[in-house]
């Protein structure tokens, strides 16, 4: 049984066969962020104190600094698609998604990108300056 109308069969408008992947994508980036937030937060508790040179020693361990990155990495992935998703819903000019996809990507790209170099220079230097 076809679930298109008979002028979206015409048109060749049916299913862009993309929905299904990008739920999923939303989903396992969600569980994967809580999943690294719970580490992130009993990581944290765990820590002697909250002080700069505590926390920059404890980033510059492999055991942190690599689960930090992924976290940061699902973080970002999980709110792009989730802003993707709105635009879709509430904008409705081609051009106004256009614009605003390219800005969420370029903002998501950024952000990563900053939090990535700051761990990175921290788990490589063992110091934020």
């Amino acid at each position: 049984m076809r679930m298109e109308t008979p002028l979206g069969r015409v048109r060749g408008l049916g299913s862009a066969r993309s929905g299904a992947h990008h739920w999923w994508l939303e989903r396992l980036t969600s569980v994967s962020t809580l999943i690294l937030f719970l580490w992130f937060i009993f990581s944290r508790v765990r820590l002697p104190s909250l002080d700069h040179q505590t926390v920059t020693q404890w980033l510059s361990s492999p055991l942190a600094a690599v689960p930090m990155l992924l976290l940061v990495v699902s973080l970002f992935w999980h709110a792009k698609l989730g802003l993707i998703v709105v635009v879709e819903d509430y904008v409705h000019e081609e051009g106004g998604r256009l614009f605003w996809g390219v800005v969420i990507n370029f903002l998501a790209i950024l952000g990563a990108a900053l939090a990535l170099f700051a761990i990175l220079k921290i788990a490589f230097t063992g110091s934020a300056e």
